[in-house]
């Protein structure tokens, strides 16, 4: 029923892209609300979206994308995800908690971490670093690989001679997503992931409706959508993870803004909401519009 009243809502507000206007600036710049794992052909089921694209001297992204396969980075993130040396999954998780992953990657990839070649490969990972690989593989599963929605909008803005860059650096995003938590709550929050299977199978379906619809109201409220129980997000995780980011990038944008039209593509769940960067942007006395043509 709650996945139902989440849904309810789409199309009464369908708006990805934002043009932003006001306080000194010559020219507008505007802010595209991404769902990291769309297929690229999307783009042209924005409206305005190519005309912006056109219009804007410079894109930035959560990330500089180019970054992110370089060996550094990659060596980097790789360590992240990894346990303490001499530390596996199966001496972080009890015997039970063991065997409700195992049952839960059987269903979902049809081996666990009994096999060699999975232990090998996703047996010395994180809790967070295990539970965002099995999400990734249960979106790929069901949706088929993702194709770069993000990346492109860097790719375009180079091919036409323009710039790109990133409101966070990638030892940033690291540290947001992999070490702002102990590894007793990682642990409990797989758990929560493997024991509510259908629920967050249900819940990351809602969000990709209410994307497809453009409509990111109802992606703010498939996101909020709760279990009242230790599975919720705190305060605290809610600022490190959303608000904390999206106050940094609202900080960084002006200068950006200033120094030509810029193209913001972000995540569509950083935007709506009181903490959202739609309503900071305006709190600091920019105009935010939706695109409608």
């Amino acid at each position: 029923m709650i996945i139902a009243l989440a849904v309810a809502t789409l199309g009464a507000s369908a708006q990805l892209l934002y043009r932003i206007s006001g306080r000194g600036l010559a020219s507008p710049s505007y802010i595209l609300g991404t769902y990291h794992l769309a297929p690229v052909s999307f783009v042209d089921s924005i409206p305005g979206l190519r005309r912006v694209m056109d219009e804007c001297m410079q894109t930035y992204g959560e990330l500089l994308t180019s970054q992110m396969a370089n060996a550094d980075s990659v060596a980097l993130l790789q360590q992240a995800m990894m346990l303490p040396d001499g530390m596996t999954i199966d001496k972080v998780l009890s015997v039970d908690e063991m065997a409700r992953l195992n049952a839960y990657m059987q269903k979902l990839l049809g081996m666990d971490l009994n096999s060699p070649l999975l232990a090998q490969q996703m047996g010395r990972m994180s809790p967070v670093a295990l539970s965002t690989n099995l999400s990734l593989l249960a979106f790929v599963k069901k949706n088929g690989a993702p194709s770069g929605f993000d990346e492109y909008f860097q790719k375009e803005s180079l091919t036409h001679g323009k710039g790109v860059g990133g409101l966070e650096s990638m030892s940033d995003q690291i540290n947001t997503l992999f070490k702002s938590m102990t590894l007793e709550r990682q642990k409990e929050l797989l758990m929560c992931q493997v024991d509510n299977a259908d629920l967050y199978d249900e819940m990351t379906d809602a969000i990709i409706r209410a994307f497809f619809a453009q409509d990111i109201n109802a992606i703010k409220e498939a996101m909020d959508i709760t279990l009242n129980n230790r599975c919720d997000s705190t305060p605290e995780e809610e600022d490190v993870m959303i608000n904390n980011r999206n106050a940094n990038w609202v900080e960084k944008m002006p200068t950006l803004m200033m120094l030509r039209p810029t193209l913001f593509a972000v995540g569509a769940g950083h935007l709506p909401g009181e903490k959202g960067v739609l309503n900071l942007l305006r709190q600091v006395g920019y105009t935010v519009e939706g695109v409608v043509e």
